[in-house]
């Protein structure tokens, strides 16, 4: 085992919808976190492992912190703050097309106490010199806030730029350790939350309003179907209301047939199986609100 080895975890963090699971599939080498045009997709903070000859970075995708409307949203935060407590190292995203606001400096303020690498993320989506305003805005803000970061880099996860980059200078600040999870491991979540994510996603994506935060999904059963290479699934959609049940099942059952074509086929690519995928959907009235609800379905232990 090399002396110099290192090894540790590192929190993704960031108001919603500024490039956090994108960052973390783009690190990881492959999907293992649902992405989506809706704010607030991330629930459940989920591992990604990147191992490499020197080091293993861990890592940690959080939902976004927000001001919470429901028990959920509120939930949410709380699991927010206790997937960063320890870390070795914090990346913040800052979009390059977006002002530094409120959001953002509440989330400084929660990681002031460890080592902050800022990503500042979409930044093929601009010009150089729109650029270095928003690298000098940055410092600024950290300046006037009197909290330090390490290093500042513009990334792009869609297009995979200086994402080796960031992984390195992640790397530096980890301390020496052996690995602390198999090499061929790229994640530590279980494989029926993966599949719950994946049907979500495909759930979510035609969706507006509040159906999108009003939908979550639970894998009732998986299993491997004997003397095939096969394997059963079977899952439910729940939402808040009745009105928001005929939206996902559509005319003739049409609308969920294309959410399980959807999901299927992210299903099968992240199994490297043929799957058959059974969908429902179930009212579960206010779940959002509702600690009991919240319990069942995992958010609350």
């Amino acid at each position: 085992m090399n002396p110099n080895y290192r090894a540790g975890f590192v929190a993704i963090v960031g108001r919603p919808n500024v490039g956090k699971s994108t960052l973390v599939n783009a690190l990881v080498g492959r999907k293992i976190v649902i992405t989506s045009k809706h704010p607030n997709t991330t629930r459940n903070p989920i591992r990604g492992i990147i191992t490499r000859p020197d080091f293993q970075i861990i890592v940690v995708d959080t939902p976004g912190v927000h001001k919470p409307k429901t028990l959920l949203g509120a939930r949410l935060n709380e699991m927010v703050a206790e997937n960063i407590d320890g870390v070795d190292v914090a990346v913040i995203c800052l979009p390059v097309n977006e002002a530094i606001g409120q959001g953002d400096e509440f989330v400084i303020r929660q990681i002031a106490k460890y080592k902050i690498v800022v990503a500042v993320t979409k930044s093929d989506t601009t010009t150089s010199a729109a650029l270095l305003e928003k690298l000098a805005e940055i410092s600024s803000v950290f300046s006037k806030m009197g909290v330090k970061y390490e290093e500042i880099i513009p990334i792009s996860a869609k297009k995979n730029e200086q994402i080796d980059l960031l992984e390195k200078l992640i790397a530096q600040r980890l301390e020496i350790s052996p690995p602390l999870y198999p090499a061929d491991m790229d994640t530590d979540q279980a494989t029926e939350l993966l599949i719950a994510e994946f049907i979500r996603e495909a759930a979510i994506e035609d969706t507006f309003q509040e159906v999108p935060h009003s939908i979550v999904v639970t894998v009732e059963d998986y299993q491997k179907r004997e003397n095939k290479d096969l394997i059963d699934i079977h899952a439910t959609i729940h939402v808040e209301r009745d009105s928001q049940k005929p939206m996902l099942i559509g005319k003739q059952g049409a609308k969920l047939k294309e959410i399980g074509t959807k999901a299927r086929s992210q299903i099968e690519n992240y199994l490297g199986s043929k799957i058959y995928l059974s969908l429902h959907v179930k009212v579960s009235k206010d779940w959002q609100k509702d600690p009991k609800a919240l319990t069942r379905l995992g958010f609350i232990e």
